[in-house]
């Protein structure tokens, strides 16, 4: 395990040359087909997992249930994953200078979301990655006493956050 990357940053992998991979757009969504009863009383959010080739062969990759971990909050609980609203990578060739995305829609208490560690561990060619950790935090727990709340906008970590998230989305589509 390396350290962690800031969710928004790429991160490469050695054994397969091109091959680089990012957690990123970690916000709250609802899922596109309805909440999960076992969800009530949680509050949803999305996150996508994209895989790119920047190599010079296509990669046959897999991104699939059980190789996305998600653990939010100080104690690092984990958060509820909704399989039926996700879409995942399930044996897709990633040709040169392609892009793969997997959407994860998850669930936890509200006041857990503004810490998120995404780890990941994908399948190249049937080989299996090591394993890379994303952290990350949604400003869901923004809304409560008005003067807490503009202290966390103007906090340092707020806006750093804000800047990676802007960083991170410029030149996707």
């Amino acid at each position: 395990m390396y350290e962690p990357n800031v969710v928004g940053d790429w991160q490469e992998y050695d054994e397969h040359a091109g091959l680089r991979v990012r957690v990123h757009r970690l916000e709250l969504a609802e899922p596109p087909r309805g909440r999960d009863d076992a969800a009530d009383g949680l509050t949803y959010f999305s996150l996508r997992v994209t895989v790119e080739n920047r190599g010079s062969r296509h990669l046959g990759i897999h991104l699939e249930d059980g190789q996305i971990d998600v653990r939010i909050g100080p104690d690092g609980e984990s958060a509820f994953l909704d399989w039926r609203n996700s879409q995942f990578i399930e044996g897709f060739d990633v040709y040169p200078l392609r892009r793969a995305t997997a959407v994860l829609y998850a669930a936890g208490a509200e006041s857990s979301l503004g810490l998120v560690d995404v780890q990941v561990q994908l399948r190249v060619e049937e080989e299996w990655t090591d394993r890379r950790l994303w952290s990350g935090g949604i400003g869901a727990h923004e809304g409560s006493a008005g003067a807490q709340q503009g202290a966390v906008r103007d906090s340092l970590a707020h806006q750093v956050s804000v800047f990676l998230r802007d960083q991170a989305e410029e030149g996707t589509a």
